[in-house]
C-alpha cells in the first residue's frame, strides 16, 4: 500500500480559493490512480477528482468541474487540488486516495481506491 498525508486545508470566505497537498509514499506513486474525496458532516463520503497515472488525463465531479482543477508530479510523489471559487457546500473534510492496482481509467467510486489519507478540514464562510 501507499501512504498519504494531505495538508493545506483551513477555513476560507465564500470566493477565495485554497491549494490541498497530498505527499505519497511507500511505492511507486506514478503507478497508481490519484483522487479525492469529501465528507460533509453527515453525508456520505463523494468523489471529488481523479488523475490518471502521468497526469494526463482527469476526471471530475460535476459539482466542481471547472472550479477545482486536480494536478500532480511525479518527482515529489504529490498530488494536488486547486480549490477556486469555494462556496459553502464545498466545506467538508478532503481525502486523497490511490487507486487500487490494476485499475482501469476512469475510477470514481470509494471501492475503486485502496489506500487513504487521514483527511484535512476545509470550510467555507459566506
Amino acid at each position: 500500500q501507499v501512504q498519504l498525508v494531505e495538508s493545506g486545508g483551513g477555513l476560507v470566505q465564500a470566493g477565495g480559493s485554497l491549494r490541498l497537498s497530498c505527499a505519497a509514499s511507500g511505492r511507486t506513486f506514478n503507478n497508481y490512480i490519484m483522487g479525492w474525496f469529501r465528507q460533509a458532516p453527515g453525508k456520505e463520503r463523494e468523489f471529488v477528482a481523479a488523475i490518471s497515472w502521468s497526469g494526463g488525463r482527469t476526471y471530475y465531479a460535476d459539482s466542481v468541474k471547472g472550479r477545482f482543477p486536480i494536478s500532480r508530479d511525479n518527482a515529489k510523489n504529490t498530488v494536488y487540488l486547486q480549490m477556486n471559487s469555494l462556496k459553502p457546500e464545498d466545506t467538508a473534510v478532503y481525502y486523497c486516495a490511490a487507486g487500487r492496482d490494476g485499475s482501469r481509467w476512469p475510477i470514481n467510486r470509494l471501492a475503486d481506491f485502496g489506500s487513504w489519507g487521514q483527511g484535512t478540514q476545509v470550510t467555507v464562510s459566506s
